[in-house]
Order: C-alpha cells, then structure tokens, then sequence
C-alpha cells in the first residue's frame, strides 16, 4: 500500500499537469515542467510513470472522473435511467479542467495514433461498455425490441452529446433544453418494441 505522502505526491503531479496540458499544451509541456510545478522530483514522477504519455493517460483519467466508482443506471425505469445516464457528468468539479485539455489532446492524439487508440480505450470505453449493457437490459426487460446493434444504439445516443459538445458549444449554438430527454425519447421511438395489442 502507497504511504500518504506518495498518494499526496501522485495527487499533486496528476493535477500539475493537468493544469499544465490545458495551458500548454502536451506536446509543450516537458516532464522538467511537470516537476518544478508539482513540487516532486522527476525521479519520484519516473517511480510512478514511465513516460509522459502514461502520465497523460491517467491525467485523461482523472479529468474524466475514473478514479471515482462508476454509477449503475437501474432503477427499474429504463427511460429515466437512459436519460440519467446520458445526463451524467463524473468529476462535476474538474469539468472546466477536460474542457480545456480537450483541444489539445484531440490535436495530440492525431500525430499519435498509438496513444489516441489507448485513451479511447481508457476513456471512452467505458461509456460504450455501459451502454451495451444498458440495451441489453432494455431487451431483456421488453422495453426494446431484440437484436439491436449496440453500435447503431451507442452512435444514436452519444452522437448528439458529441454534437453538443465539441460543435455546438464551441460554436456559440443554441443546445435545445433537455437535449438527453429529447435523445432518449427519439431512440425509444425508433427501438422500443411494440405493444402486443399492435398490428
């Protein structure tokens, strides 16, 4: 088990860069920079990181709230659970912190396939891991009508929060109230089976 001071070390080195990568970027920022900002050495940075792109992993990481236990969206109503989920925002309070990495690792996993594939791994697979599992629970209860694709269910429903937030946004857009409702509703419409009383 790590001590206390090397949990507030790692802490510290976490949200230097962070910091660091939204202001500068990755590309400009240096594990030297990372060091002198955090106040821990580079060798102690080395002891918990192999390289700056690990480090930059776990930073995508914690902005993305990963370090915190992932809710479970079943109440037993699976339309607010499908809205809930969509509405979800883990690590409220470092909201400001992705967004203003957000640029740069778009721009940096572009010239680095390799670690583009590894953070939507990291991150991104979770929310499709999540929900799959959540259309494969509409089917088994009988809200959905069986043998959806998962790909087609994940691209109608994360498309518009995608949409949301690197378009509309960024763009000045007006974002229509309630968009995850609106969402979800028009996803049930398309796969919600029907009723056995319907033709």
């Amino acid at each position: 088990m790590a001590r206390p001071r090397s949990i507030q070390a790692h802490r510290k080195v976490l949200e230097a860069a962070a910091e660091l990568f939204a202001q500068q970027g990755i590309d400009a920022t240096s594990m030297d920079a990372i060091a002198e900002s955090s106040g821990v050495s580079k060798a102690t940075i080395y002891k918990h990181w192999p390289d700056k792109d690990a480090l930059c992993l776990e930073v995508l990481g914690y902005v993305h709230g990963l370090d915190e236990e992932p809710p479970v969206f079943d109440s037993g109503d699976f339309r607010a659970d499908l809205i809930a989920a969509l509405r979800h925002q883990p690590a409220a309070d470092r909201q400001a912190m992705k967004e203003k990495i957000w640029p740069h690792l778009m721009a940096y996993s572009a010239r680095n396939r390799a670690f583009g594939d590894a953070w939507r791994a990291k991150v991104l697979e979770p929310a499709r891991t999540g929900l799959t599992a959540s259309i494969k629970r509409g089917e088994k209860l009988g809200v959905l009508r069986s043998g959806i694709d998962p790909e087609i269910g994940i691209a109608l429903l994360l498309g518009p929060m995608m949409y949301r937030h690197i378009f509309a946004q960024r763009l000045g857009r007006r974002v229509p109230k309630d968009l995850e409702v609106h969402v979800v509703d028009a996803f049930l419409a398309a796969f919600a089976k029907a009723p056995k009383n319907r033709p």
